[in-house]
């Protein structure tokens, strides 16, 4: 498992390089030649989503999230339990709820593509959908751990 998320991080780490990448080649065109290439902007643009989409699914721990949870934290820790467990469903379920839905307009937009380098915008927007079930399955994992917590809390 250590593998496989070493794995997913190293694709992130490739993504956000190639954005950086073509942002250094569209600056270099730009003010450097006085040549803009269109692509390089819908490139970046592009990769900007992957790169926030697939962070948010595979790279940064719930913990890491913003979260406001002052009020959370004065509770005794056995409602605590309780309301980070009813957090957990409650976006668990609006994500799950959103998938559907979400699913039909990707592959509705499967037929229209980028206007420069002409890419789907199913594969454009395909991170969306794989954060949405992500978010699903963290949701799932964090709830599985605060159930195991609820026993030994007094």
């Amino acid at each position: 498992m250590a593998y496989f998320k070493r794995w997913l991080e190293h694709v992130g780490g490739l993504l956000f390089l190639a954005l950086f990448g073509v942002f250094i080649l569209q600056i270099g065109a730009r003010f450097l030649w006085n040549q803009p290439l269109p692509w390089t902007d819908e490139l970046a643009v592009v990769l900007y989503l992957w790169v926030i989409f697939w962070a948010c699914a595979f790279m940064v721990p719930a913990s890491s999230h913003v979260s406001i949870d002052i009020l959370i934290m004065q509770l005794p820790p056995s409602l605590r339990v309780w309301f980070h467990t009813a957090g957990h469903l409650m976006l668990g379920g609006l994500a799950l709820m959103a998938l559907p839905a979400s699913w039909d307009y990707l592959w509705f937009m499967r037929r229209e593509a980028t206007a420069v380098m002409g890419l789907p915008l199913f594969w454009v927007f395909l991170p969306l959908l794989v954060a949405l079930l992500m978010m699903v399955v963290n949701a799932l994992l964090s709830v599985w751990q605060l159930v195991k917590t609820w026993r030994s809390i007094p």
